[in-house]
């Protein structure tokens, strides 16, 4: 008998088929994908952070590049590790000689114009040092010269033979010390050196900052009290340098200096840093530590200290 085709709007009937459940190796499958890729981000991660450790160990350190400021602001001065150190002992030797800034300033556009305040072994003809002083000249031996603090010596012993020298333009008094073929060309760098004086001879607090990769091996705090004699003076009571105190390792000390010319010492310290391996130093409330990326003086807690604490 011919099957009757539904009319319309009648329900069709279907046959209803029971719910197998799918076979335990299909699970099995899905739990191996689930492992293994459990297993890819683990390795993943792990080997993103030796990566990250790896750069910022041992990469980061080698790409980075040692440096200085003077000043903040819009009035910051960036400069190399030679060249802060060199601007440091210039006002090191001013101080010293207890000479006015303006002394400073003129030192300074004179360096950077005959050196880039680059302490150089080479120069026109025999000229040598930071201020480029011939020897034949009757400034003193090359030997001589190539040390900044013998340089400033005698540059500063020339300046102030000259009447009314800090009334005098920049280039002007420089070009009485030097004798240049063109002496103009020193008051390029006249509001530079101007500005430079303010940061490391003038009493700005924690107004030069440096930074390096320090070192572990401790700082050499008696080497550093004995060039910083060489370029400040003897030590003594109304000196710039007044005493020392060291730890009983010998890894730290106390430098006692004048109240008038602490932050040009401190400023002289934070130069010369890297040499002594000093990696820390506090005064006058603020604390400085020795890092390769670009550090400041930071506010420290607490009364400020009496002398210059390095280690």
């Amino acid at each position: 008998m011919p099957t009757t085709p539904p009319r319309r709007n009648q329900a069709v009937a279907f046959t209803q088929v029971p719910y197998r459940q799918p076979p335990a190796r299909r699970r099995r499958v899905r739990w191996w994908a689930v492992c293994l890729l459990t297993v890819v981000a683990v390795m993943l991660a792990t080997g993103g952070y030796l990566i990250y450790n790896t750069y910022r160990h041992i990469v980061a350190p080698l790409l980075a590049t040692p440096g200085c400021q003077a000043g903040t602001g819009q009035q910051a001065w960036p400069l190399d590790s030679g060249q802060a150190a060199v601007a440091a002992t210039i006002a090191g030797v001013a101080v010293r000689y207890r000479l006015p800034r303006e002394a400073v300033t003129i030192a300074y556009a004179t360096a950077m114009q005959e050196s880039k305040m680059e302490n150089l072994n080479y120069g026109d003809r025999d000229s040598v040092g930071i201020f480029q002083q011939r020897p034949s000249e009757g400034w003193g031996t090359a030997t001589q010269l190539e040390d900044p603090v013998y340089a400033t010596t005698v540059f500063f012993r020339a300046l102030v033979k000259i009447p009314g020298y800090t009334r005098l333009p920049v280039y002007q008094a420089a070009q009485d010390v030097q004798h240049s073929a063109d002496g103009s060309a020193y008051q390029a760098y006249a509001t530079v050196a101007a500005s430079l004086a303010g940061s490391f001879a003038g009493a700005q607090a924690h107004a030069v900052t440096c930074w390096y990769s320090p070192a572990s091996h401790g700082a050499n705090v008696r080497a550093a009290w004995r060039d910083m004699a060489a370029t400040f003076g003897r030590p003594g009571r109304n000196r710039a340098l007044e005493g020392m105190t060291t730890a009983r390792s010998e890894k730290s000390a106390v430098f006692r200096v004048r109240r008038a010319d602490g932050w040009t010492v401190a400023s002289w310290l934070v130069t010369h840093a890297d040499s002594y391996g000093i990696t820390r130093l506090r005064y006058g409330g603020y604390e400085w530590r020795a890092s390769i990326s670009e550090t400041s003086w930071q506010r420290e807690p607490g009364p400020a200290s009496a002398g210059i604490a390095a280690s």
